[in-house]
């Protein structure tokens, strides 16, 4: 009986060793998975350095497109107050020359 129960107990030992130990096929297997993770992460990575390096280049044309506008700008307020002290200048000859027109008149 005793010997009967030493060899279950050593069966059931060998049994548990050998479903606890993992077979090359897994190792292979958990390496394939893992080279393949790394492929993934190594495109993920790629794939937002491209999009870093995108959307370096879209802020750097959206700085040149803003300082292009700003420079419009100022453009434009320096025509608009030159254009102002045009018609200003315009206004002064207008009224001198109402001036010498009503001046003239009078004699």
């Amino acid at each position: 009986m005793k010997k009967s129960l030493l060899l279950v107990s050593v069966m059931l030992v060998l049994t548990a060793l050998m479903i606890g130990c993992a077979t090359t096929g897994d190792l292979e297997k958990v390496q394939a998975e893992q080279k393949m993770i790394d492929a993934k992460a190594d495109q993920a990575m790629q794939d937002a350095q491209a999009a870093k390096t995108a959307a370096d280049a879209a802020k750097v044309k959206s700085d040149e497109t803003s300082a292009r506008a700003d420079s419009a700008i100022k453009a434009a307020e320096e025509r608009e107050r030159a254009a102002a002290e045009r018609e200003r200048i315009a206004d002064e000859k207008a009224k001198k020359a109402d001036e010498a027109f009503q001046k003239s008149m009078k004699k």
